[in-house]
């Protein structure tokens, strides 16, 4: 890591102008929130590997700012040339670069990798001081980086009607009457996710994310895919043919997006060539349309650079909203995936229960009797986190439309499971422990949905701090889970019903209560959101969108418990409708059981009981059609109902 730093002050030291700093954001040139392999380049520079984060490096200092989910793995992985910043902590980096630059210091950032939004925040902090903000020509991190990995050609696959439920045609029709509403005459789409879904097709070029890196631009009277064209058969090149869609090269986004500025009175063809920064021969298509559309948090600094300032509408995409409310299709293909995906989990709990009874003498997954151990296991035969999780992959990979999980899975054993996103390595993780809390966040992408839950389980005897954690987080995924709320609430307001339970005992969590998820797409996925960070308050919660509800409690070096299901946001029947607003509540779509050794049942109301056996009345009635018969006996066990 040090020659790396030294490497990059060296290319800081001779750019034109010599820059007094350099950063480096997590985002690709889609400010996407996973990236592809070649893309991590803050993770190169630091070694931090958490999904979130922003690297600043001066001549002299390493700073790394991330958010409170990874607080204690930055604390676990930086060397001691880096600086933790904690975001909500620690000044923000662009206050923090005010205060610590001289007047007309340089900092150097790859326009591609930062969104518009983040280039005028950066932009208006160091304009108080005369200090600038230098578009590197190229990136500096790529210069360092010595064994990049190459670019490749995935290939890219159609998603059909079957899954999708739209037609792309449906899909363009619509978003050029949002255009025709804003008075556009086109708009440059660049997040991964909102092209995949636009022209329903799917790719492989990002891990876990079934995305493919390109972009689109869409007129009120053309369309355009911009993509590596070796990624494409005759196959799928007949497929954007027969939907009236141009394929471009990548790399013509930029010049295409310059096309597009010249012409603000009229669609432009995007026939025309750009000479000495004019474009000739391209000519205009409707008369009195003068404004682009581009998103201030997806689009790259880069590409709005090529327009006029006062020419755009920077808003948020309208793709963002239509992918997010799931249309009918979509939505049975998303609850059958997850019965298919709780039947996995089901399977892997018993496996894993009889392995930990079977190697560690552990009292197993009903029994709260003590563990009478067997002593240390043989090197063949014990359990690591990995180990276990890849079982649970095989589980899932045997399930009708697998196509691959949807992150990596977070399989955490005891001081591990404190850490929020922590990320097993086969040659560090922890064997399991059946004195131990055991907490797994996983999920698959299957054709027809994409899935993501969370179970925290124990196989000896949990102390009673521990179950009274276990239940404070239980009865705060129950209280969201249960919310009713009128049509305008967003997910700031609600976040709250989630963590009351725990401040009700001092406890609290670092990251957001829910997030919504794609239909074999991303599975973190917007622009909704439930969470206490101000962009939450952005977007009201619909009908048919979807949400996680994933309250937790992390004790450092001790355990961690989170409780996650995948919800569908409802119409709901009530007795009254005030202001005739109408209201919502959430339909539970993720079936798998909760650990009744890991409640304390005197600390559930009566109706917080009946809430849970009907909950798991519900996992049997449809889980054991997927299941053989010792499975199907294991989970009446789990499920048996429990009073208060």
């Amino acid at each position: 890591m040090a020659d790396v730093l030294a490497s990059l002050r060296s290319l800081m030291s001779s750019h034109s102008p010599p820059l007094h700093a350099l950063l480096v954001p997590s985002e690709d040139y889609h400010q996407s929130e996973y990236v592809s392999a070649r893309d991590k380049r803050r993770q190169f520079v630091s070694g931090f590997t958490g999904s979130a984060g922003l690297a600043l490096i001066t001549m002299k200092e390493a700073l790394l700012w991330t958010d409170g989910r990874y607080f204690l793995q930055a604390t676990q992985q930086l060397s001691d040339q880096w600086k933790l910043m904690r975001i909500g902590e620690d000044p923000a980096v662009e206050i923090w670069m005010a205060d610590n630059f001289p007047e007309d210091a340089a900092v150097g950032i790859d326009p591609w990798c930062i969104s518009i939004d983040t280039a005028q925040r950066w932009e208006h902090a160091f304009a108080k001081k005369g200090q600038k903000l230098v578009q590197t020509k190229t990136n500096l991190v790529d210069e360092a980086w010595k064994n990049r990995p190459p670019l490749e050609a995935n290939p890219v696959v159609i998603h059909p009607l079957e899954f999708s439920g739209r037609s792309v045609a449906d899909k363009l029709s619509d978003l050029r009457g949002k255009l025709t509403q804003e008075k556009a005459c086109g708009i440059i789409v660049t997040a991964l996710d909102e092209v995949a879904w636009l022209y329903n097709v799917r790719g492989t070029d990002v891990s876990y994310n079934p995305v493919v890196h390109s972009f689109a631009i869409v007129t009120t009277s053309s369309a355009f895919y911009y993509v590596d064209k070796r990624k494409l058969s005759i196959e799928v090149r007949t497929y954007f043919q027969d939907n009236g869609i141009e394929i471009k090269e990548y790399g013509d986004v930029i010049t295409d997006v310059s096309l597009l500025a010249s012409y603000q009175l009229g669609t432009p063809s995007l026939s025309g060539e750009e000479q000495n920064g004019e474009v000739k021969g391209a000519e205009s298509t409707n008369g009195g349309c003068n404004v682009i559309w581009a998103d201030p948090g997806a689009c790259s600094y880069a590409l709005y650079t090529k327009l006029k300032s006062d020419k755009v509408i920077l808003k948020q995409s309208p793709i963002a909203l239509a992918k997010a409310l799931k249309n009918p299709v979509e939505l049975d293909g998303l609850r059958n995936a997850h019965i298919r995906d709780g039947a996995a989990v089901v399977q892997y709990l018993v496996w894993l229960d009889n392995q930990m009874q079977q190697i560690y003498g552990a009292s197993g997954y009903f029994s709260e009797r003590e563990t009478k151990s067997q002593g240390v296991p043989n090197e063949g035969e014990k359990l690591t986190e990995v180990t276990v999780s890849d079982k649970l992959e095989s589980f899932r990979a045997s399930k009708e439309h697998f196509r691959g999980l949807s992150f990596p899975t977070i399989s955490s054993v005891g001081p591990n499971a404190a850490i929020i996103h922590y990320g097993p390595q086969p040659e560090s993780c922890a064997e399991l422990n059946p004195d131990n809390i055991y907490l797994f966040d996983s999920g698959a992408q299957y054709l027809d949905g994409t899935t993501d839950i969370t179970r925290t389980v124990h196989f000896g005897t949990p102390s009673a701090h521990e179950k009274a954690c276990y239940t404070a987080v239980l009865k705060g995924h129950i209280n969201l889970g249960n919310a009713r709320f009128p049509n305008g609430t967003n997910g700031h307001a609600l976040d709250i019903l989630a963590r009351i339970p725990l401040w009700k005992d001092g406890l609290d969590y670092r990251h957001g209560t829910g997030h919504g998820i794609g239909s074999y797409l991303n599975v973190h996925e917007g622009p909704h959101l439930i969470s206490f960070r101000p962009q939450a308050r952005n977007v009201p919660l619909q009908a048919s969108m979807t949400v996680t509800d994933e309250p937790g409690y992390y004790e450092d070096g001790n355990f961690g418990i989170r409780l996650e299901n995948v919800l569908v946001v409802k119409n709901a029947d009530t007795k009254f409708n005030f202001g005739d607003k109408g209201y919502l509540s959430f339909e539970h779509i993720t079936w798998a059981p909760y650990q009744k050794k890991l409640i304390n049942p005197t600390l559930l109301t009566p109706g917080e009981v009946d809430w849970l056996n009907n909950y798991h009345a519900k996992c049997r009635d449809i889980l054991m059609p997927y299941l053989e018969n010792p499975e199907m006996e294991w989970l009446k066990l789990a499920t048996e109902p429990i009073n208060a």
